[in-house]
């Protein structure tokens, strides 16, 4: 064999195996090709001069200790061709994916960021949204935990940066969902600005806290809605993105809105210090985790997201939008999906029960629908629009006790005669459309009991009905403070 800085190292040792042990003493980066998966991946394609670039060695210095080993162990010369050290990148893409892998893994370790950029700009240089979401999504895969995928996402879009700066943004026109996110982007933009232009003059004149407080306060609710940004890409991308395999960036992505959710109740409160200082330091913290957010989005989720999604899957993008709203624009209606959305196949993901109820959203089986209305931390009773009672929960504490026979009745007949007058100007205010709701509030055993009334309308504003909601809210309104999903005890 001629030794050559183009030598692949799967060829050098499928020829020379006793190399493998050499190569991993001179490095602790060739140890991992002790490791059948990365030999016939990165091994397979690297040549020496990239396996160099993966070490951290000169390349013609690698090639004389490669030669001068082979020559060692086997007694026999062996013919060098020195060139010239070329730019060569990894093609293969599996072999990227590796790489790439290994690079963060190495960051984990506390290895070196400068170190780990030239390696990147040596092995790879140039890498697609979709590479880093595959290679996240095979690090929680293969076991890292997402909290550190999400605690090393900075870090390695740092890494990425220079290659994804020469991407351009993806295009969209006005009316599709990637345009109306962008757009929103460039609103949340100039927030941002007139956020940190605030925080400027509170640094140079702190005297002024008191003064300007009311701008701070109000550009921060301002800021506050980028949540309904992150919920339509949490409930509208996201799962969308899952059911086309896509899993790991999403996870990661959600777990930094959380994180920007936060920094939110962290700040407001602050706002009600005699000190500006605290404000300044965790609104400069928001700003750039916001800025932050743009970024990742747009030179990594949405053109990946681009490139998975086809026509259908942005039509069901469209047809959920209006539900969750959009945040400081409104949106063009110039584009359309070619898709009604009445045409939408069901996710892969979703499997309807059999003897199922199709409903508005989803379905159910009778038993799953009875199980979910007897299990409502409420009572509930259903009058249908000729005044009949047709449903009532079976709980079995119910608030207010019921019993089979009053189902068929008039709902008249149900009440006291003293109170059946009440009853029916309810009732036809909910039918002439005047009222939508009727509350009320007693006192029963030292219980607070809210009873509530609703109009029940269809989707043309035709009375269908009258729906009855009792709740003991002596708990409820005993609440204080706040207590998250993440400080439940199963304890």
């Amino acid at each position: 064999m001629i030794l050559r800085l183009k030598t692949k190292i799967g060829d050098l040792l499928k020829e020379y195996p006793f190399l493998l042990d050499f190569l991993a003493g001179l490095s602790p980066q060739f140890a991992r090709l002790k490791n059948p998966v990365l030999r016939r991946t990165v091994g397979r394609v690297a040549s020496i001069q990239q396996a160099a670039g993966f070490g951290g060695m000169d390349p013609a210095d690698l090639l004389e200790k490669i030669r001068a080993e082979i020559e060692r162990r086997t007694g026999h010369l062996v013919e060098v061709e020195r060139g010239p050290v070329s730019k060569i990148q990894l093609a293969d893409r599996a072999a990227r994916l590796e790489t790439l892998k290994d690079i963060i893994r190495q960051l984990h370790r506390g290895g070196d960021l400068e170190a780990q950029k030239k390696r990147f700009s040596e092995l790879i240089q140039d890498v697609s949204p979709s590479e880093i979401a595959e290679m996240e999504q095979a690090l929680i895969q293969e076991g890292m935990p997402e909290e550190e995928v999400k605690r090393l996402c900075d870090v390695h879009v740092q890494v990425f940066k220079e290659s994804l700066a020469g991407q351009s943004l993806p295009t969209a026109i006005p009316g599709h969902p990637l345009h109306t996110l962008m757009e929103e982007n460039r609103a949340l933009e100039k927030h941002l600005q007139r956020w940190n232009d605030l925080l400027n003059r509170l640094e140079a004149e702190q005297t002024a806290w008191e003064n300007l407080k009311p701008e701070v306060r109000e550009q921060l609710a301002v800021l506050s809605e980028v949540e309904i940004h992150y919920r339509r890409k949490e409930n509208q991308l996201f799962p969308l993105l899952e059911a086309k395999g896509i899993s790991g960036p999403s996870k990661v992505m959600w777990a930094v809105h959380d994180d920007i959710r936060a920094m939110f109740r962290d700040l407001k409160p602050r706002l009600d210090r005699e000190e500006a200082a605290p404000v300044i330091g965790a609104g400069r913290k928001l700003g750039t985790a916001l800025a932050d957010m743009i970024y990742k989005e747009e030179k990594i989720l949405l053109p990946m997201t681009l490139e998975a999604l086809g026509e259908a899957d942005w039509a069901r993008v469209k047809k959920g939008e209006e539900e969750i709203g959009f945040a400081w624009i409104k949106p063009g209606k110039e584009w359309q999906p070619s898709v009604a959305p009445d045409e939408l196949s069901p996710l892969p993901s979703y499997q309807r029960p059999t003897a199922s109820i199709e409903l508005a959203v989803g379905s159910l089986t009778p038993r799953q629908i009875d199980l979910l209305l007897t299990h409502l931390p409420v009572d509930i009773t259903f009058v249908d629009e000729t005044d009949t009672v047709r449903y009532y929960s079976g709980t079995a504490e119910r608030i207010f006790p019921r019993s089979p026979g009053v189902i068929g009745r008039k709902v008249q007949n149900c009440h006291p005669p003293a109170s059946v007058h009440l009853v029916n100007r309810i009732l036809s205010a909910f039918r002439e459309g005047s009222r939508d709701s009727a509350n009320f509030w007693i006192r029963m055993n030292e219980r607070l009991i809210f009873i509530r009334y609703f109009a029940v309308r269809d989707s043309a504003g035709t009375y269908c009905g009258c729906l009855e909601v009792s709740q003991d809210v002596t708990a409820i309104q005993a609440l204080e403070g706040e207590r998250r999903l993440l400080d439940w005890d199963e304890k």
